[in-house]
């Protein structure tokens, strides 16, 4: 069954995950959870022997939610991958595992914008929330980023975010060097349109804030 690109859909793997990249979509045998937010919720509850979800959607804006009613059924994030499915939509994956051992509950937070400025904005304010960075991607214009924190903490460990965005690879070099240099450490990089037009090196470094 071929993914829909007009709606969110959930769908029930039982293989272990080795990576995520999207190519041309065809038939396949795996059964999908209902549309609706509450019978996906229910269903997934039942479904105790199946060790992956795949959400896919064509709006940022619901996959938040959609993860976060996975997450609540014992499921985590394993993989995300933005770009073109079935008829030449964008559509955005999420592979979410279940970790049959963890304890904890997990809040999500997805970011989505086209501009980098913008992007930087508000990783900062989820990093002094305690959220940390999980991956990125890129669809269509937009830069997607998804975090992730344990609600059971009973401490928030503050984050501070860095995001650089270049069209030359020789300059984002430079950049990396600086920021390393003051303590900052490699999260995730990805390559996306640029909102005028080409494409823009985007990548995100992260420290632990210290101290008050």
């Amino acid at each position: 069954m071929a993914l829909r690109a007009h709606q969110p859909s959930a769908v029930i793997l039982g293989v272990s995950l080795l990576g995520l990249t999207l190519a041309s979509c065809g038939s396949s045998g795996v059964s999908t959870a209902p549309e609706d937010p509450s019978e996906t919720r229910a269903t997934l509850n039942k479904l105790v022997d199946h060790n992956l979800v795949l959400l896919a959607t064509t709006r940022t804006s619901t996959m938040q939610r959609e993860m976060q009613e996975v997450a609540d059924a014992g499921y985590s994030l394993a993989g995300l991958q933005g770009g073109k499915t079935a008829w030449g939509a964008w559509e955005l994956v999420v592979v979410m595992q279940r970790n049959p051992d963890s304890t904890s509950r997990t809040e999500y937070r997805l970011l989505a914008t086209v501009k980098t400025s913008t992007m930087e904005e508000e990783l900062q304010r989820a990093g002094n929330a305690g959220f940390l960075y999980r991956a990125q991607t890129s669809l269509d214009k937009e830069t997607v980023v998804i975090l992730e924190r344990n609600r059971d903490l009973e401490s928030i460990q503050r984050i501070e975010y860095k995001l650089l965005a270049t069209t030359k690879t020789s300059t984002m070099q430079q950049e990396l060097l600086a920021a390393t240099a003051a303590g900052f450490n490699f999260a995730g990089v990805t390559v996306a349109e640029h909102l005028f037009g080409g494409k823009e090196v985007v990548t995100i470094l992260s420290r632990p804030v210290t101290g008050n």
